[in-house]
């Protein structure tokens, strides 16, 4: 059988050893005679796997005492109003949120705020992200939070602000960090508020990850949903409304081999090797471009084009019988792109490297 590697950018290739382990305990979790689908999520077994995984979530993220972790629905999408809905009631009518536009996802994410406040767009651009000291801030004053997306799952740009900028002192700092959270090493002391769908580097979708700083809890609008109140799920240790729960559990599970696996730097060491091999592939010569500017090139969203595009669905085909899949790019640029994700072994880039020196033509290069 074709070893077959799964690039898509979500939801995405998991752990064979966390699937492995999943499928063994479908029907009786560790005696208890259930499967964790059908345990009540305030249990003692369920309870136990909640813990678990919001413990090893912490000590793999390094997650300070005074930040919450909840464990969310609706997926990363939704925190685009949650966020806005659970930050401004603490603040005066006409407070600005500031974004940072680098992509499809903070877009959305303009987009969807919009409609709680005014926003203000202090960067904007899809290729490179422009240099921090001219990013046009709102003053602190009137401003509710910075919103960023700091790897663009679609575009294929990534970042890392520079917090030596003295304007973050007095700033809330929201981060969606959806398709490259535990894949670099971060601190969460730097922001206000972090969350990322799970479906990407965690786990199966359903699952939302929200990290929040305690002074940010209760602030609120009234008009915020009770389920969806940071400071309601916080106090109820996620347990307001019913969770997750397999997702939980399957997210517990990746925490577990991730830890075994060596961590956070471990997986970044391994981000940037997979990385470095598929671009130098790809920058071989100008039979594949990518456009994004080389300071901000993804390390799990990789995309890139065809010189010539229209052999862009042979290119498909051929990856498929090589059992490499989900390559076609997103709908709304085209092109191609390779999710490597913490999940993705080496073995799969280096497969995929083969095939496009193949199909280039680059054989014995």
């Amino acid at each position: 059988m074709t070893q077959i590697f799964n690039f898509s950018a979500g939801p995405a290739v998991l752990p064979k050893e966390v699937l492995t382990q999943a499928a063994a305990e479908m029907l009786d979790w560790h005696g208890s005679g259930m499967s964790v689908m059908e345990m009540s999520h305030r249990g003692p077994e369920f309870m136990s796997i909640y813990q678990a995984a919001e413990r090893d979530l912490r000590e793999l993220l390094a997650v300070p005492d005074n930040y919450k972790i909840l464990f969310m629905q609706g997926g990363g999408l939704s925190q685009n109003a949650l966020i806005p809905l659970n930050l401004l009631g603490h603040k005066p009518a006409g407070a600005t949120i500031d974004f940072i536009h680098t992509g499809s996802w903070s877009g959305k994410s303009i987009k969807e705020a919009g409609k709680y406040a005014k926003v203000n767009i202090a960067a904007s651009s899809t290729s490179a992200v422009p240099p921090q000291a001219e990013w046009q801030l709102t003053p602190a004053a009137s401003a509710a939070y910075l919103h960023m997306c700091t790897n663009e799952t679609i575009d294929g740009v990534e970042y890392q602000p520079d917090f030596s900028d003295a304007r973050f002192a007095e700033r809330v700092l929201v981060a969606d960090m959806s398709s490259h959270i535990l894949s670099r090493v971060i601190d969460v002391a730097k922001y206000g508020v972090i969350f990322a769908g799970a479906q990407k580097n965690i786990g199966p979708a359903g699952v939302t990850i929200v990290i929040i700083r305690d002074d940010l809890l209760g602030k609120a609008l009234p008009v915020c949903p009770s389920a969806f109140d940071f400071k309601l799920v916080a106090d109820n240790e996620s347990m307001y409304n019913t969770p997750p729960t397999y997702g939980i559990y399957i997210a517990g599970l990746v925490f577990q081999w991730l830890k075994q696996q060596g961590g956070v730097a471990e997986m970044e060491r391994r981000a940037k090797a997979k990385a470095d091999l598929l671009y130098a592939a790809l920058d071989a010569d100008d039979f594949y471009q990518n456009r994004v500017a080389r300071q901000n090139r993804s390390r799990m969203n990789v995309p890139f084009y065809l010189k010539d595009e229209s052999k862009n669905e042979a290119f498909l085909a051929g990856a498929k019988a090589r059992g490499l899949l989900q390559l076609k790019g997103h709908k709304s640029v085209g092109g191609m792109r390779a999710s490597i994700y913490n999940a993705m072994p080496i073995e799969g880039v280096q497969a995929l490297v083969d095939y496009l020196n193949e199909f280039a033509g680059r054989a014995g290069k």
